[in-house]
């Protein structure tokens, strides 16, 4: 199986390299990952310029460095390798919960696989300034691989770790309402800066991404590119019809 591994924390992270030490019991793996962090990009690609790519060392696998944004680094690692059967993305440092799937660009790597009709899976983790345990979370990587690969109906899957994983929770994406809030403050040289925040203001639902979390599970949510409202436009049909 050729796995290609890609991410938005840049080909240096520590979550790309232990994701791809587990992948490499499953295959012929190879790194594409931006040069620089692309947190939050979600699926920007690049078309006002040419993209570059160069090759580097990262854990003793092939890996090249591109300077875009990780579905750039999908798109361009797919062209340039044929034959790609999976793609995975991460271990993100931070959680990919909720809200976060639209603007993460970790889970647009994997979409981007999608759009391919590539598989692909996104996994991300807590993080609070210390690396995590990425041994803890290898076997439920592997479970996660395995689940994929011989499963049709599998095509594109979002994971997220808490910290002690208690067992695998296939889960929902949760749907929180924030209060947006635009922090101000001042720069040493005495310039006005913004930082933009959000803060919950709804419980976490049972079943979702956000509760397994909270339970200690490993939550998978099996995600797809039709965004369609279906009820909405079942209402809109009925209401035309009268």
């Amino acid at each position: 199986m050729n796995i290609l591994i890609s991410n938005d924390d840049g080909i240096y992270s520590p979550g790309l390299r232990a994701l791809a030490g587990v992948a490499s019991e499953f295959g012929q793996v190879r790194l594409v990952a931006p040069d620089v962090e692309q947190s939050a990009m979600s699926h920007a690609i690049t078309i006002l310029r040419p993209l570059h790519y160069s090759p580097v060392r990262v854990g003793g696998f092939e890996a090249y460095r591109v300077d875009g944004t990780p579905a750039d680094c999908v798109a361009l690692g797919a062209h340039l390798w044929g034959g790609i059967d999976l793609v995975l993305s991460g271990i993100n440092l931070g959680l990919n919960l909720g809200h976060s799937i639209w603007h993460s660009g970790t889970v647009a790597a994997a979409k981007q696989a999608a759009f391919l009709d590539i598989k692909a899976v996104a996994f991300s983790s807590p993080y609070g300034g210390e690396v995590p345990d990425y041994g803890v979370y290898a076997p439920y990587i592997r479970q996660v691989i395995r689940l994929i690969a011989e499963d049709p109906d599998l095509p594109l899957l979002n994971v997220n770790f808490p910290e002690a994983p208690n067992g695998l929770y296939w889960t929902r994406q949760s749907v929180r309402h924030y209060d947006g809030q635009v922090v101000s403050g001042t720069d040493p040289l005495g310039r006005s800066h913004y930082w933009l925040a959000v803060r919950p203001v709804e419980e976490v639902e049972e079943g979702t991404d956000r509760w397994a979390i909270e339970q200690g599970g490993v939550s998978v949510t099996p995600l797809r590119l039709d965004l369609t409202d279906e009820v909405g436009l079942r209402r809109a049909g009925i209401a035309l019809d009268k």
